[in-house]
């Protein structure tokens, strides 16, 4: 098969962090990306956008994202419970999710790689390396590789039918 445009697909954020919020969307232009980005404040939130449930069944406003960066420390349920979920989720458990913490302890990358993350991110503190982070993230996540096919359907899905998961 030939190259995919991933350009037009959406970007989910995940993260409790107002503050850092604010620096992931005012470093995004920055950085050059042209995927619609969603945010949600945790994971229960980030749960409910996959599976569209709730305000997030409508998929022409809220379509199913390429990639999920996901904070670990959150409220309800956090980035590690989140991950799990998605993992057992059949429909929906090769989508790709990286992890974006302040944690760098050794132990902490290794539980995340062991659950199931396709990446591991320390969050940075400056909006300058908030951009680098980000173009990196687009450079690797979304042009080198090819999601897997059932993820890119998904995405690739206008219509306003929840996928079943």
């Amino acid at each position: 098969m030939g190259n995919i445009s991933l350009a037009g697909l959406t970007i989910l954020l995940a993260e409790d962090s107002k503050n850092d919020v604010l620096l992931f969307q005012e470093a995004y232009p920055r950085a050059k990306l042209s995927n619609p980005l969603q945010v949600v404040r945790d994971g229960v939130e980030a749960t409910e956008y996959l599976s569209g449930a709730g305000m997030y069944a409508d998929r022409k406003q809220y379509p199913f994202p390429i990639l999920l960066l996901l904070d670990w420390r959150m409220p309800r349920m956090d980035g590690i419970e989140t991950l799990a979920w998605i993992r057992k989720e059949e429909g929906i458990k090769n989508l790709w999710v990286v992890m974006l913490t302040s944690e760098t302890e050794g132990h902490r990358i290794e539980e995340a790689y062991a659950m199931g993350a396709n990446s591991y991110f320390a969050k940075p503190g400056s909006r300058e390396d908030w951009a680098s982070l980000i173009a990196r993230l687009h450079g690797y996540w979304l042009i080198l590789p090819r999601p897997p096919e059932s993820i890119l359907k998904l995405a690739e899905c206008t219509g306003t039918t929840t996928p079943s998961i």
